[in-house]
């Protein structure tokens, strides 16, 4: 029997990895995503999983690397400071070839500032953090997709060996919508005969060894070890995936993601109420960005407007990439809200003036 409940987007993130199979959990406490933390402390022992606070987000992301190695699906959650934190550990993982889980729960800076919601981590999750290594990086728009996300996130990670990036922000993480526990079928995976579980439990008798180094390859030459990333990226290109709406006949078209795309739907509606052609493109995967149809409807005369709650602009630059010159890029962002001095949420309302605007 199905299990449907109204859940808050942070307690998403929990069942969703729950509903993974994810059973070793590692944390430190941070607004706005500690919901995350008391759900799994709450259920993961009751599962017979394992569930550590740890003493700071450096100690967790290590505590992360040692799970991932041992081949068990593993986690952790934070939220813009605790990321900035986790940058060398991360960076270690992806050099071990180990899969895991990361959830970034965005909040304003720079620095650690306040704690309203933002989407001002958007470069530090797609442009390659420290070493240059890239990682697949989700952005659900609602509860239910942050729950199905989650159990994509773990399938991505095990299929790539390699962390993944499931990022939402303050306002995601407290939304209250319902919630349907489903568990997703994503297709096999290989075996993970790579995990150091002691030489007794393997078949051939032989230890593991994982490490952040190029030794264990055949050749044992650091280029090969660079090769062999590049095709992983290049493979990780299909996992692309965006939304269209409204998108056949627009001339200008909305680029979001997160609570911005729900936003940016709403925006598209009320200008088609008004005869304007309007669409959405809401990116379900920050990385990777659907280059090849923005490039596409750019040559084909559309302008954009990219909606992203942070200052100046960061996902915008990559819209303007894409589009090469050939459309206007546009840009609605944090002075987008009502006021600078109010910590609301950017308003249809306002967008649609610069919908009016620009068409």
């Amino acid at each position: 029997m199905t299990e449907r409940f109204l859940a808050e987007g942070n307690e998403a993130v929990a069942w969703g990895a729950i509903s993974a199979g994810c059973n070793c959990f590692f944390g430190y406490p941070i607004t706005p995503q500690n919901e995350i933390i008391e759900l799994f402390a709450r259920e993961l022992p009751k599962r017979g999983g394992v569930f550590v606070q740890a003493q700071c987000e450096t100690a967790t992301i290590n505590m992360l690397y040692g799970a991932a190695a041992a081949g068990v699906r593993a986690m952790t959650s934070t939220s813009s400071p605790g990321w900035a934190l986790m940058q060398e550990g991360t960076s270690d993982i992806a050099s071990a070839n180990l899969p895991c889980v990361v959830v970034l729960v965005q909040r304003v800076g720079p620095g650690v500032q306040r704690v309203e919601h933002a989407q001002m981590d958007y470069n530090s999750v797609t442009k390659g953090g420290v070493g240059g290594f890239k990682n697949i990086a989700l952005a659900p728009a609602s509860v239910q997709e942050t729950h199905d996300l989650m159990q994509l996130a773990f399938h991505l990670a095990d299929k790539y060996r390699h962390p993944v990036v499931v990022v939402t922000d303050g306002l995601m993480g407290h939304v209250v919508e319902p919630l349907e526990l489903k568990t997703l079928d994503f297709g096999p995976l290989p075996d993970k005969d790579w995990a150091v579980k002691g030489a007794g439990k393997h078949e051939d008798g032989k230890y593991r060894e994982i490490g952040p180094s190029y030794h264990p390859l055949k050749d044992g030459t650091y280029l090969a070890y660079l090769e062999a990333f590049r095709e992983k990226y290049r493979a990780m290109d299909s996992e692309l995936r965006y939304e269209e709406y409204r998108m056949e006949d627009a001339n200008l078209i909305l680029v979001a993601y997160g609570y911005c795309g729900r936003v940016a739907a709403e925006v598209v509606d009320m200008a088609r109420e008004r005869g304007l052609k309007a669409g959405l493109l809401r990116l379900i995967t920050l990385w990777p960005f659907p280059h090849q149809i923005i490039g596409d409807k750019a040559a084909q005369g559309c302008k954009f407007l990219a909606v992203e709650d942070c200052m100046g602009g960061l996902m915008v630059d990559d819209v303007r990439m894409a589009a090469c010159g050939k459309g206007e890029v546009h840009l609605a962002d944090i002075t987008f809200r009502h006021s600078p001095a109010e910590d609301g949420m950017i308003m249809p309302g306002k967008v649609l003036e610069e919908v009016k605007r620009l068409l």
